[in-house]
């Protein structure tokens, strides 16, 4: 058994980090770096980079909307040439950092918003796949099934599926609305278990107690939840212990 794990990661707001990004770097395989849209900047960017080699993590794009006050988590409607544009610095930022970036995956309200609107999944996937074609390869986008999976395999892009170890599911396979009774899981041995049950069983429990089929490569936490460091440790050992190897799939 193998399995990706992955963390939103470098999300410093006005150069203050929101995670302990040194101990999630330690336990993960591939890091979701913030590239200035909602967070991050230059110097954080240079740091995640560093950490990664350091640790052997595989680099990702997280580029959102361009809307640092509400941290990318407010859905915007910019045009999709506009859209465009934005996802293309953020990418060039990275890789400006010294980024050898392996995956690009979208944040927050974004990330939300290509899973049923087609033009912006569209002008995401225009963006890396421009990207992949100055690179000389094709980077895979990770996220959760819809129209930017459509998007990708129309650009000959691979999609990735990936599971939230974090955050509540409804019965329709959607994650919980943030503020919504459910929506965030933070105890480290139910989160450990959920790791356990996605990967043996490919399926997840959801807030009304019904289970439904997840197939993922990847398993998801969020660098700026209070307890993401321990949710982080306790999956890892829960997966080690398991015999599953986690391993960066890019």
């Amino acid at each position: 058994m193998r399995v990706d794990l992955n963390a939103d990661l470098g999300e410093t707001v006005d150069g203050i980090p929101t995670a302990d990004d040194e101990a999630m770097f330690s336990v993960i395989s591939s890091a979701n770096v913030a590239c200035g849209g909602h967070a991050g900047d230059a110097a954080s960017m240079r740091e995640a980079v560093e950490r990664a080699e350091r640790f052997g993590v595989a680099v990702g794009a997280h580029p959102s909307y361009d809307d640092r006050e509400n941290f990318g988590r407010v859905r915007l409607d910019p045009p999709p040439a506009e859209l465009r544009a934005s996802i293309a610095r953020q990418l060039a930022a990275l890789a400006a950092a010294g980024a050898d970036i392996r995956y690009v995956k979208p944040h927050g309200a974004l990330y939300h918003a290509v899973i049923d609107d087609a033009a912006p999944a569209r002008a995401v996937v225009a963006a890396v796949a421009d990207l992949s074609s100055r690179l000389g390869r094709a980077l895979p986008v990770l996220g959760l099934p819809g129209a930017i999976a459509a998007a990708a395999a129309s650009a000959g892009l691979p999609f990735v599926h990936e599971a939230f170890l974090d955050r509540g599911y409804t019965a329709r396979g959607a994650l919980v609305p943030r503020g919504e009774a459910g929506a965030l899981v933070d105890d480290p041995a139910t989160v450990a278990a959920r790791a356990l049950r996605f990967v043996r069983d490919r399926e997840v429990e959801t807030v009304d107690g019904t289970r439904i089929a997840v197939d993922a490569a990847s398993l998801c936490l969020h660098g700026d939840t209070p307890s993401a460091v321990a949710m982080a440790r306790a999956v890892r050992a829960a997966l080690d212990t398991a015999g599953v190897e986690v391993r960066a799939p890019w």
